[in-house]
């Protein structure tokens, strides 16, 4: 006898919290810290519920010093517990970037592996709101390609809380980036696709495996939190074409799942990269690269579809012109087809 199991629908903050939460209570070296994330809830939902159920020993407000907290976690983690630490927006990385990389990413191979640092750095990216260039960068790139820290970014509930509780139980440092647009906070915006069934029991997605979105055979569309949903959303349009597009959800960026990506060029013979983050240098061009090292026979030049190398307006017209979407993916289509 088969029994239905009911649907149960989260958004990732909700995802990311229950994470958090259900690791709290096997393990009592995972503790959390950051700016507003105890009474409140974290400015993201990431924590609510977490400061009634577990107290201000295990979730901890900080004061408004990256530096310290950042400093406090790696000494924390060094020293045998696993703290979970919230850097509320990516952007002010700037300001414990010492602590970050210097000493979180680099402890454990300076010390010939006798020191662990499990901490799990959360921080929110993406634009789209008007928050100008101090609080609405993604930087996917910038913590990629520091090595010693694994790097995930969900862009769904379920990936989220597999995500998380795989970060906690990491021994190693992992940067836990979220979309700001996909959280599922009203005030924000809200992307519906991110909303999805979420199992109650605990469970883990491996970091560093990509996944296959949806299926396609004329064009492969690799994408990062946000840019997953750009290229599900220009898949249908293309689809009213008769165009078969692949949607490739990298979901970890350290480490890399590369195979996937190869295995779905080499059947589909296009590659679209699509990536809030700056075009140079970054994983768009990462990704494109590795394609191109492998000798995977292409039926057209690749293309990207990514921020371009400017501050970010606070102008909402001018931040919306920016930002990647469906149709700058399509027009991206449409140029391999011109200049096949």
């Amino acid at each position: 006898m088969t029994v239905a199991t009911k649907e149960r629908k989260l958004t990732i903050a909700r995802a990311m919290a229950e994470a958090i939460a259900q690791e709290m209570r096997v393990d009592e070296r995972v503790f959390v810290m950051g700016e507003d994330i105890g009474p409140l809830g974290g400015v993201f939902g990431n924590t609510r519920g977490l400061h009634d159920e577990f107290g201000s020993e295990r979730v901890r407000d900080t004061p408004i010093s990256e530096t310290a907290f950042m400093g406090a976690a790696v000494g924390a983690a060094s020293d045998g517990m696993r703290p979970i630490v919230e850097l509320m927006f990516v952007d002010f990385f700037g300001v414990c970037f010492d602590a970050i990389y210097n000493l979180m990413a680099k402890n454990t191979y300076f010390s010939g592996g006798k020191v662990q640092v499990p901490v799990v750095l959360m921080t929110s990216t993406g634009g789209g709101y008007s928050d100008a260039g101090q609080h609405s960068q993604c930087l996917h790139a910038t913590f990629a390609h520091l090595p010693g820290m694994k790097v995930v970014a969900p862009s769904n509930a379920y990936d989220a809380k597999g995500l998380m509780t795989a970060a906690i139980r990491d021994n190693n440092p992992v940067i836990f980036m979220f979309h700001k647009a996909l959280q599922g906070m009203g005030w924000l915006g809200t992307e519906k696709d991110a909303i999805v069934h979420v199992p109650e029991a605990s469970y883990t997605v491996p970091i560093g495996k990509a996944a296959v979105v949806q299926e396609g055979t004329d064009v492969t569309i690799v994408g990062i939190t946000s840019g997953v949903h750009h290229g599900i959303k220009a898949a249908r349009k293309l689809a009213e074409r008769g165009v078969s597009a692949e949607v490739i959800d990298l979901r970890s960026l350290v480490p890399l799942d590369r195979d996937t990506v190869i295995e779905s060029v080499r059947k589909t013979g296009r590659l679209i990269v699509v990536d809030e983050d700056y075009q140079s240098y970054g994983v768009s061009g990462e990704i494109i690269c590795t394609v191109a090292e492998q000798g995977v026979a292409l039926k057209a030049a690749p293309q990207r579809v990514a921020y371009p190398d400017i501050p970010i307006p606070f102008s909402r017209p001018m931040e919306q012109w920016a930002l990647p979407n469906a149709d700058k993916i399509i027009a991206a289509y449409e140029l391999m087809e011109n200049n096949a």
